[in-house]
């Protein structure tokens, strides 16, 4: 039997090329491995200011990204996460052993907040932007999952699962499965474009540091063609001293399978304009066809048939475990 594993991708706009590279590409080695599910963590956009309708249609869009990429239906169980009310519940149930420190430690959170207060003056942080890994525990505490994808930004955050998993466990005996990594070796931290010590992110206010998936192909190319190296001139992967090359050498090699040995040598003697070109062909070569089939997919009923099937499939899971848990810690009516 195929152990389950789950993840999911925040809807709060287009996901970029360091979500395909970093996540997506890698749900789709894993789909046929594990039992995957994979869900649109909509209540995760939430902590931080959204337009309603702009919500609405990037949750329909990661969706049809999820699928356009090439994760299988019949192979995934793809959700929404606001549609499966057990999240929320045993969230709460979870923030109840959450302790203070834990969460203020949380380096997301420190970073988050440092960047929502830079872009409002005399911003107030939002407690739910304090207390989401909480959620995020509850997303993945639910289905029993034995393992999680997570770059390295991430493990902080599943380590505070597994202690309020192995808490709840000691406490009130075994509940929760408690999961284990799963950090895949090459092309997890795909950089910015334009300042490469920092993760690309598609919350970043140039657009000319990341690349969204359904950026039109031109754009795509210029992004490549004027993104940040250095001045030596010198074919090298150093992600210290050289971050911009190297993060393009990351990107190249993981689209196309050659490590990045081979790409030093290819390129030594041809400069940067010439490997920056061939790298924008790749890309643009790489998204062109999910383009189409997203297009395709997105106003399909099929679309809403998958995510029904997927929702069901979860609530179903989810209820059984909180039920679980209600009846563990003593939540609810017994009838006499």
């Amino acid at each position: 039997m195929k152990k389950r594993m789950i993840s999911g991708i925040q809807s709060s706009g287009t996901i970029t090329l360091g979500n395909y590279i970093g996540a997506i590409q890698n749900f789709i080695r894993l789909q046929d491995e594990y039992e995957l599910f994979v869900f649109i963590a909509d209540l995760h956009s939430i902590t931080t200011p959204q337009d309603r309708k702009e919500l609405q249609h990037n949750i329909r869009s990661l969706a049809a990204l999820y699928l356009a990429c090439g994760l299988d239906p019949e192979r995934v169980t793809i959700f929404i996460q606001s549609e499966v009310p057990q999240h929320t519940q045993l969230s709460w149930i979870l923030e109840c052993s959450t302790y203070m420190g834990e969460l203020e430690r949380m380096t997301q959170f420190k970073d988050k907040s440092r960047s929502q207060a830079e872009k409002t003056a005399n911003a107030s942080i939002g407690v739910g932007l304090f207390t989401y890994p909480s959620l995020m525990a509850a997303d993945i505490l639910l289905y029993d999952a034995a393992f999680v994808p997570v770059g390295e930004d991430q493990k902080q955050h599943l380590e505070l699962t597994r202690n309020l998993a192995q808490r709840f466990n000691n406490k009130h005996g075994e509940t929760f499965i408690v999961p284990e990594p799963v950090i895949p070796k090459t092309g997890a931290r795909i950089m910015s474009l334009t300042e490469p010590t920092r993760k690309m992110s598609k919350s970043d206010p140039n657009p000319r540091s990341f690349i969204s998936m359904l950026d039109p192909l031109k754009t795509i190319e210029k992004k490549i063609k004027s993104a940040v190296t250095d001045s030596d001139g010198i074919m090298a992967y150093d992600p210290e001293n050289k971050p911009g090359l190297s993060n393009l050498l990351t990107i190249y090699s993981v689209l196309t399978s050659k490590t990045i040995d081979e790409l030093v040598a290819e390129y030594a003697d041809s400069g940067y304009g010439a490997f920056k070109a061939d790298l924008a062909k790749i890309v643009v070569d790489t998204i062109a066809p999910i383009q189409e089939r997203y297009h395709e997919i997105y106003a399909s009923a099929m679309l809403d048939e998958i995510l029904d099937t997927g929702a069901f499939k979860a609530q179903r899971l989810a209820s059984r475990k909180l039920e679980k848990v209600n009846k563990k810690i003593g939540l609810g009516r017994r009838r006499k």
